[in-house]
């Protein structure tokens, strides 16, 4: 439906385009959408939001990441803080999880044959940020080498004693040896990762090594991607980690990583349409969200809630791994904070009319002192978003302008993405 402003409904029709195109040459490649998400769907996810809010449920990054109770600091720091970063000795993993993000890894294949050089890059990382806060481990399976995995805990202890260190794992090769010597080297923080569709043995086994981990690690929980058509058995895994004295879980939105496609169409998964609130090219790995994993997770929270447990729960959105991408980039430019606002979505935001409004946005701005920016290529006035509810008072039906800043080489520039009324 246009809005009778023929410049911004030609703008809206751009991006929508761009947005289809998009949609329209992953199916192409043989990837399946679920139907486009009603009209209202962003409103209504905001509106469960907020009545989780009212529950004492805590929203970050503008519900991108929603928790209850125990939470790492580690999570609290991960959009937009330069002092923390992950690392791996190697690629090597037992396991055969068909949605693992690795294989998009920069020198995968090469760093399943030998190491990635993670000294240097604990060296090189120290040097360009000015305090190093969080640090973690990560793999594959990082306890496939148990003597260079306790090597970077030492170096980590030895040289930024402050940080605090976490370890992901699948829990195998996980026991007390090594969980003595990693709690003396200051390993705060472990994340299990438990693998529903691995069997009982599978599970058992990883909580386990959680139950053990508690004996020596401060700070013991599970990490893992909800699944749709998993959420039954989910539900049985948060009682169970309640009842073992786990400190949290992090609920990930299941993600495709934009390889092995077949093996997300033979189970029946879709990806979320549209898979992004803006289109952007996003460089957490490269992936698309899975439809019906986010509503999942968001249904796990309200469980925790409902069954009260004392098992932190945290909801990480991959629209919050993306912010972080955005957020990198854009927090080095200080633009004008009279004219724009760096969003909780990590893109900066603008307020703009067109066409018939803008004569009367003008007048209004000028009574209230607001400052602007005419724009003489589509005759648009750009404002603080702060002013919109003002200039549709006056009878206007303004636009936010969502932008990010581009870095091509030498030479960053402003580039708009999505407008929306």
């Amino acid at each position: 439906m246009g809005t009778g402003r023929p410049t911004l409904d030609a703008w809206m029709a751009e991006y929508e385009a761009i947005e289809n195109e998009y949609v329209e040459s992953l199916e192409a490649q043989g990837i399946a959408f679920a139907s486009p998400a009603a009209a209202d769907a962003v409103a209504r996810r905001r509106e469960r939001v907020a009545a989780l809010r009212e529950r004492g449920v805590r929203s970050l990054n503008g519900g991108a990441s929603l928790s209850h109770g125990f939470i790492s600091s580690a999570c609290r720091a991960c959009v937009g803080d330069c002092g923390s970063r992950t690392f791996y000795i190697n690629l090597k993993c037992h396991r055969g999880c068909y949605f693992c993000f690795n294989p998009n890894q920069v020198d995968y294949e090469r760093h399943l044959g030998e190491d990635a050089p993670w000294r240097e890059a604990f060296e090189g990382f120290r040097a360009e940020v000015p305090e190093v806060t969080h640090v973690a481990l990560t793999g594959g399976e990082p306890l496939l080498v148990k003597d260079k995995a306790l090597e970077f805990l030492a170096m980590v202890h030895d040289e930024e004693p402050q940080a605090h260190v976490r370890l992901y794992t699948s829990g195998s090769f996980f026991d007390e040896d090594f969980a003595r010597q990693a709690r003396d080297l200051g390993l705060d923080e472990i994340r299990f990762s438990v693998k529903l569709d691995e069997g009982n043995a599978s599970i058992d086994e990883t909580l386990a090594a959680l139950v053990l981990a508690r004996e020596f690690i401060p700070a013991v929980m599970v990490e893992m991607p909800v699944i749709p058509g998993q959420e039954e058995a989910m539900r049985r895994l948060l009682r169970r980690l309640d009842a073992l004295g786990a400190d949290g879980i992090n609920l990930l939105e299941f993600c495709f990583p934009l390889h092995n496609w077949e093996e997300f169409a033979k189970r029946g998964f879709r990806i979320k349409n549209p898979p992004f609130e803006v289109l952007y090219n996003y460089q957490y790995a490269g992936a698309l969200p899975v439809a019906g994993s986010d509503e999942a997770c968001l249904d796990l929270l309200e469980f925790a809630l409902d069954e009260g447990l004392s098992l932190g729960v945290h909801y990480c959105t991959l629209a919050n791994k993306n912010i972080d991408a955005v957020l990198q980039v854009n927090r080095r430019y200080d633009l004008d904070p009279t004219l724009c606002e760096l969003g909780e979505d990590g893109f900066f935001h603008v307020g703009k009319a067109f066409d018939q409004d803008t004569d009367s946005v003008r007048a209004a701005l000028d009574v209230a002192d607001a400052p602007y920016v005419e724009d003489p290529d589509d005759g648009s006035i750009a404002f603080h978003p702060r002013w919109l509810e003002m200039v549709r008072e006056v009878g206007a039906i303004p636009a936010r302008s969502v932008l990010t800043i581009e870095e091509p080489g030498d030479a960053p520039y402003l580039r708009e993405l999505k407008l929306t009324v």
